[in-house]
């Protein structure tokens, strides 16, 4: 009997595992009954389910009564002779279904499909191509196919339909979660999934092994042409989105045609920033590099983390939260910064200007949020810096979410402490720690959100995104205080883990404390914190907390020109210039590669001769050279080298040491790209 047959066994379990895809049957069995087009052309990436459909479609048929042919182009030879000689049934007869899988797999037949075979069908009869690409654009171009062809782009499963098929597999409830979260809504990823959950009996948290990795890869990807085209897609797997001029940044080979090649694949797709593949695919990359070349998934992203880092640094006012929400996702999981698409909420929020109409609103949103004294602060820096402001709305509603400041502070203004109490405590930290030295400035960000949002609300995401691209893009910034009312414990935990202390003292508006968060971006500066960061992506949290006590001295002028004087006096004894403060300042930071008392001798050496290119520094360049470079055992000796009253010699020996300690105090603040100083 039919029923004993080992094949209506298999079919049974396949029924079972089938789920979803209400529209796709739909649409199938509207043209079956007449009622729709002669031509599905159903398509997607590997292991979405095009091959199960084709099933269910063809059981459906047969149910209806309508002889079913199946075509598969992965066994079929293409060439239209052996074609027709499968499917020439539905030529002949106006009931029949044809179904034709993997028609990738026929290459060079798509035109002669259009063209030559389906022109030649019975209007009653049905055929459904499944591919991985979707059709040809002169499929739906020539106005002849457009009433006669639907096109089917077959997606991830629903959730529920997901979580459906993992039940009628028996997977353990502890291991639907994690399977999910991996797997998502593709039916292959979820059933090998399944099998390894269902075989481990839910021993422990569910991950992919290497087999499972493996397998999938082979079926959703398959072979590659080159190295070249493994890595960019590697690239493209590892990044928010692929660009051609990220893939330039991290390629030695042509970005152009590579990836043009990665915007055609059918796991990939395009948005405005870009192209990014599948999520499973994604994974299994990531998962795959990470495992079998981690040193070259190290060298990828660190070439990636550049890039990126310099977008987030040159990226105009407009850009510069895409550029964050890029650089924040090679750091996705580590714990370090905001799971960028835990939330997804990019889209969910609009940021904008704070314009004078919207005074109105933030006065209701921090009433509402913080109280009226809070509203009192945010009138009053509204009018004193309104620029500073940013309006926060949901996209769907056009509903005012929250609003921010980033007060960017010079100098102590009595008006401005009386009037914040939040930020009279930043200053007064910043007087009592490392105050301010010339042209630098200091930074409070305020924030206030609805109350029907909460301070874990996905907006805050967005915020963090500005506050993080106002810290790395901040010009000569000495301090940045972020200042939170009643922080919570994650948020306290995540910010720790960036770097941002909390102070003990808690700075109260009315009744209400606020945490202030805390970085010295001159003992940490951008680069640094940045380059911790990544090392906790490549070497996990472990890696990265060595960075978070490693911080350069920061000195006021006199420390730093009283350290000049000695370490010039110590030129020739390593272990006093290993010693001097000097070693742990920006100067020496920005000298990479060299010994710290090595790159100091040498940054010394070279300040002095620099002094030979001024003509009114000439006399004084030879008093502080024949003293220090050449190691002349007094100041007698040297004023009589040089033929100088002591005297005239002193005098040029003062002058050439405050023209040196005052060239490198410039450098010190300002870096080393800067023009070098002149005295007037």
């Amino acid at each position: 009997m039919a029923a004993d047959r080992l094949g209506s066994r298999l079919q049974a379990a396949r029924d079972m595992a089938f789920v979803g895809r209400a529209e796709e049957l739909a649409a199938f069995r509207s043209a079956l009954y007449g009622g729709g087009c002669n031509v599905l052309y159903v398509h997607g990436p590997g292991g979405i389910g095009k091959s199960a459909l084709l099933r269910r479609f063809a059981c459906e048929a047969t149910m209806a009564g309508r002889a079913v042919s199946l075509v598969d182009g992965h066994t079929l030879e293409p060439s239209p002779a052996a074609f027709e000689a499968e499917a020439g049934r539905v030529l002949h007869d106006a009931d029949a279904v044809l179904l034709v899988d993997d028609v990738e797999r026929l290459q060079g037949l798509e035109g002669w499909l259009r063209e030559r075979f389906l022109p030649r069908v019975p209007v009653g009869a049905l055929v459904v191509i499944a591919g991985r690409c979707p059709p040809d654009i002169r499929w739906q171009a020539d106005p002849g196919w457009a009433g006669a062809l639907e096109v089917l782009p077959l997606r991830d499963l629903r959730a529920d339909d997901a979580r459906a098929l993992l039940d009628s597999r028996g997977v353990p409830a502890e291991s639907r979660e994690p399977l999910l979260a991996f797997a998502g809504g593709h039916p292959l990823a979820l059933l090998l999934g399944a099998a390894v959950a269902v075989k481990d009996g839910g021993a422990g948290r569910w991950t992919p092994n290497q087999d499972v990795v493996a397998t999938l890869l082979d079926q959703l990807v398959g072979e590659l042409p080159s190295a070249a085209h493994r890595l960019a897609l590697e690239v493209c797997a590892h990044a928010h989105t692929t660009t051609e001029d990220l893939l330039r940044a991290a390629l030695p080979d042509d970005a152009a045609a590579l990836f043009q090649w990665l915007r055609r694949l059918p796991f990939v797709q395009s948005c405005g920033s870009g192209l990014f593949p599948h999520d499973v695919v994604r994974e299994l990359l990531e998962a795959d590099l990470r495992w079998r070349d981690p040193e070259g998934y190290a060298a990828m992203h660190d070439r990636i983390h550049a890039h990126l880092a310099d977008k987030v640094r040159t990226a105009n006012d407009a850009d510069a939260l895409g550029a964050v929400v890029a650089l924040l996702y090679l750091h996705r999981g580590n714990g370090a910064s905001a799971d960028v698409h835990g939330h997804r909420v990019e889209g969910e929020f609009q940021e904008d200007v704070l314009r004078e109409e919207d005074v109105g609103t933030l006065l209701r949103v921090a009433t509402a949020a913080e109280g009226a004294a809070a509203a009192s602060c945010a009138a009053f820096w509204a009018e004193r810096q309104p620029e500073a402001f940013r309006l926060y709305r949901r996209t769907e509603t056009g509903e005012p979410a929250a609003f921010s400041a980033w007060l960017r502070l010079e100098e102590p203004d009595e008006e401005e402490l009386a009037a914040d109490p939040v930020v009279a405590a930043a200053w007064e930290h910043a007087r009592a720690t490392t105050p301010l030295r010339a042209g630098e400035h200091l930074a409070v960000s305020r924030l206030w959100i609805s109350p029907s949002y909460g301070c874990n609300a996905p907006v805050m995401e967005v915020i963090q995104w500005r506050v993080i691209a106002n810290c790395l893009r901040a010009e000569r910034m000495a301090w940045s205080y972020i200042a939170i009312r009643r922080a919570t414990d994650a948020w306290t935990e995540r910010l720790r883990r960036c770097g941002m202390r909390d102070l003990t003292e808690r700075p109260r508006l009315a009744d209400d404390p606020y945490t202030l968060f805390v970085h010295d971006w001159r003992a940490v500066p951008a680069q640094a914190w940045l380059d911790r960061v990544n090392r906790m992506l490549v070497a996990g949290p472990a890696g990265g907390q060595g960075a978070a006590t490693a911080g350069l001295a920061v000195l006021s002028q006199a420390e730093f020109a009283e350290a000049i004087r000695k370490a010039l006096r110590h030129l020739w004894r390593p272990d006093a210039l290993a010693a001097s403060p000097l070693t742990r300042t920006r100067l020496i930071a920005e000298r990479a590669g060299d010994a710290p008392a090595t790159a100091l001798a040498d940054l010394l050496r070279q300040a002095v001769e620099d002094l030979r290119e001024d003509p009114r520094s000439v006399k004084f360049h030879r008093a502080v050279a024949v003293t220090y470079l050449q190691d002349t055992p007094t100041q007698e000796a040297a004023a009589e080298r040089l033929g100088l009253p002591f005297t005239t010699y002193r005098r040029h020996l003062m002058a050439g040491i405050e023209r040196v300690c005052t060239a490198l105090w410039h450098r010190e603040l300002y870096g080393a790209d800067t023009p070098a100083y002149r005295p007037g």
